[in-house]
């Protein structure tokens, strides 16, 4: 496969699975902030989708249908859904002969959903959460596209190896941001609010109260997004995955680039394969997922320089 379509598919899975995790985040918090008695703020989400530290985040004012405005429809944020959706569409129409018909015009309706004008004024007089399901249900049908329509070859591996960093990324990116909000308030470390708020953005809510029995805990929190091979927004899962669908690339032309990712990949789901929640905690939960993230980012990084170099 010519590396600029194995990039574009790379691209356009990550572009969508982006997407998909910051409507969750917003829809949660958008519920949280009017539901909530204390002070809410927009802060971290700004910082983890949208790059934000807190001077700029206060420039909205922390005024949700303002943030919800910047973080979908936002031209000027080059994070916004519209914009990562736009690049998704550019990144599958180069690729169109190798994607099914069903799935551009899966691609093409989110986009135009997007576009619409009549979304952003949704947005501003209507109920958010109606507008946020719509684009959510929007990012399910492209996902059960891509399952019942994609041919199983190299350019569906491209695809679900996008899909899976990008998703590990943010788990980290979550809990990190999370977590270390309680070092600024430690009265959140038993606020079972904040923590049904977490695992509803992940989608692993429903999940945690059949695993854990005795309530809201940090350290099973931590667990289940970290360590659960059951829970499809886990690191591990992710990881798993990722190794997965990269063992289908191997071929006897990329012999050595193959075995050199392969190692690096292998390196990442051991070190938290044979992690524990205990072992997490002593090194420092911060440390842990730095160093998590900084090698998702390497696998990232060599898939540019080993697959996607001419691209």
């Amino acid at each position: 496969m010519l590396s600029r379509v194995a990039a574009s598919f790379y691209w356009l899975s990550r572009y969508i699975e982006r997407s998909d995790g910051m409507l969750r985040m917003l829809k949660i918090n958008y519920a949280s902030s009017q539901d909530t008695v204390q002070e809410f703020t927009w802060e971290p989400v700004m910082r983890i989708f949208a790059g934000l530290n807190a001077g700029e985040a206060e420039k909205l004012d922390n005024d949700s249908r303002s943030v919800l405005k910047y973080m979908v429809t936002g031209k000027n944020n080059p994070n916004s859904i519209l914009n990562i959706i736009t690049l998704a569409r550019e990144n599958a129409r180069g690729v169109q002969e190798h994607i099914t018909k069903d799935l551009w015009q899966c691609l093409n309706e989110y986009y135009h959903t997007v576009k619409d004008p009549r979304l952003e004024r949704s947005l501003h007089r209507e109920d958010p959460i109606g507008v946020l399901d719509v684009l959510i249900k929007q990012v399910m049908l492209y996902y059960g596209t891509v399952e019942i329509t994609m041919e199983r070859g190299e350019g569906r591996a491209f695809m679900n190896i996008g899909k899976y960093l990008e998703r590990a990324i943010q788990s980290v990116d979550i809990l990190d941001t999370k977590f270390s909000s309680i070092s600024d308030n430690p009265d959140l470390l038993t606020d079972t609010t904040y923590w049904k708020h977490l695992l509803l953005s992940l989608g692993g809510y429903e999940l945690y109260l059949k695993t854990y029995r005795e309530g809201f805990e940090a350290e099973n929190v931590l667990e289940q997004v970290v360590l659960n091979n059951d829970f499809p927004r886990s690191v591990i899962y992710s990881v798993n995955n990722i190794q997965r669908y990269f063992d289908r690339l191997k071929n006897d032309s990329n012999a050595d680039d193959y075995r050199e990712m392969s190692f690096q990949i292998g390196r990442l789901q051991s070190r938290i394969k044979y992690s524990s929640v205990k072992s997490i905690k002593q090194e420092g939960l911060h440390l842990f997922l730095t160093q998590i993230r900084s090698e998702l980012y390497g696998v990232g990084n060599s898939l540019n320089q080993h697959y996607f170099a001419n691209s």
